[in-house]
């Protein structure tokens, strides 16, 4: 007893990550365009630092990434070759709206997405599109303040209207927002908001969380009247928190960790505020503002299936000292004695990723998706020029154990898995190409020198293998 038939295996990507050409055929700037690596990164994309245009100061990896705009066709055959049934990637907003507040969209993005489609369908490889993956439209954020304002709503409704209705009969599965608790933790990330002194920051940020499930609800009830078959789902980080000890201070510490990311989606899977986030939010003086209907949209338009990202689990203690924090997908996480850590000190945790299925499925009682879990790592060509990464075919081969189990042992419903990234791509964390994740290694460097050439590594096989045989031969 394994992986039911139909389970969809593939990999998953980000058009800021990998397109490049973000200024190419009409594109307009976004916040994932003046992201910069180096030292200010973080500072930007947690809206501390406000940077609004590029300078000649920063290198900015996103302009280029991997050129997937001009090697699509290229990669996504290489995903064929390795069996894919599904290809989850994301559009970029500012490609077919570049200012965002246009009435009508820019045809030349919206081209470019549907060849992307068709190819995929020549292959019978199903796309799985998130629809915007941190992405915003700088002009929305210059003139509008990005997601803290309500008009941000009807400019996105816009923009889905557009895509659900030119790629009807192309794609079926949608995400409406990717890693949407990415929000709390890079605002200007995940929803263009910076901040000036004295702001009350958690207002503005559940005020913009708001927004964005308001616009959730909305573009899911739209996708299900132009297409019944569509299937919406959501999307946030996931990782299960644990109590650094037994000490009931501590897994109180834990629970309200965890209930940080389920918020947003016991709104969008059960179409409510939860009660312990009313209370938050009482406790905390934020004033949700909300308009008539609101209450009833988030009610009668919840989404299809849940999908998550896993890397990692975290821990949580009542108190922590600085030199015990661990790194994590951005999150801040008390360092775990039990577990092994990457080169970029995430924690390895596969029984975790079993614990975090089963936690999220028995809370929400609907289909889950795994649309992001894999090993950033530093790979070094051999004398033959061969990349023999042996420790993420180790990563991946006990976490898809992890999962297995969480499905035939434990009952999960689980539609599907797709890895990230079958494509080495920039790091949407620290903005390094060093740091890479893919079955395809890419000639790119954290400085931007490199001639793109494509090259297949020991794990691409192996994947091949796992996908041939639906998760048995995993070996």
């Amino acid at each position: 007893m394994g992986f039911k038939e139909g389970f969809l295996w593939g990999g998953a990507t980000a058009a800021n990550q990998c397109e490049g050409g973000f200024d190419e055929d009409g594109r307009g700037l976004a916040n994932v365009d003046v992201c910069p690596t180096g030292a200010d990164r973080n500072a930007v994309i947690t809206g501390k630092m406000k940077m609004y245009e590029c300078d000649e100061n920063h290198f900015y990896p996103s302009h280029k990434a991997i050129d997937m705009y001009h090697h699509y066709k290229e990669d996504i055959k290489l995903f064929a070759e390795m069996g894919f049934k599904v290809y989850r990637m994301s559009l970029a907003w500012s490609r077919i709206f570049p200012k965002g507040d246009e009435k009508e969209p820019n045809e030349k993005g919206l081209a470019f997405y549907e060849d992307v489609f068709k190819t995929c369908k020549m292959y019978n490889i199903e796309p799985l599109v998130t629809i915007t993956h941190f992405d915003c439209p700088m002009h929305l954020i210059k003139e509008y303040g990005g997601w803290r304002n309500r008009k941000m709503i009807d400019f996105y409704l816009n923009y889905c209207r557009t895509i659900f209705k030119r790629y009807k009969g192309l794609v079926k599965y949608w995400l409406t927002f990717n890693e949407i608790n990415m929000l709390l933790e890079a605002p200007f990330m995940g929803a263009g908001i910076c901040f000036e002194e004295g702001e009350n920051e958690k207002q503005i940020k559940y005020q913009a969380a708001h927004h964005e499930l308001i616009a959730s609800a909305m573009a899911t009830r739209i996708a299900h009247d132009i297409n019944s078959e569509n299937k919406v789902g959501c999307m946030f980080a996931a990782g299960s928190v644990y109590p650094y000890t037994c000490k009931p201070e501590d897994v109180w510490e834990a629970t309200k960790k965890d209930r940080e990311s389920y918020f947003f989606i016991d709104v969008q899977s059960r179409g409510y505020y939860p009660s312990y986030a009313l209370k938050e939010f009482e406790r905390m003086g934020i004033n949700i503002e909300k308009e008539e209907f609101d209450d009833e949209i988030l009610k009668n338009n919840t989404v299809d299936f849940i999908s998550f990202s896993y890397y990692n689990s975290r821990c949580a203690a009542k108190t922590v000292s600085k030199d015990n924090i661990a790194e994590g997908n951005i999150f801040e996480s008390v360092k775990n004695p039990y577990l092994k850590y990457s080169e970029w000190g995430w924690p390895i945790d596969p029984l975790g990723f079993r614990i975090t299925l089963n936690h999220v499925y028995d809370r929400y009682q609907k289909p889950l998706f795994v649309v992001e879990n894999g090993l950033g790592a530093v790979d070094t060509l051999d004398e033959n020029g061969y990349i023999e990464d042996d420790y993420r075919i180790d990563y991946l081969r006990e976490h898809i154990k992890a999962m297995r189990d969480a499905v035939t042992i434990d009952g999960v419903d689980l539609m599907g898995y797709t890895m990230w990234s079958p494509i080495d791509l920039v790091s949407a964390g620290t903005g390094e190409m060093k740091k890479r994740y893919g079955f395809i290694y890419v000639d790119r460097d954290n400085e931007g020198n490199g001639t793109f050439k494509r090259k297949t590594k020991k794990s691409f096989y192996w994947y091949k293998k796992v996908i041939e045989t639906n998760g048995e031969n995993i070996d």
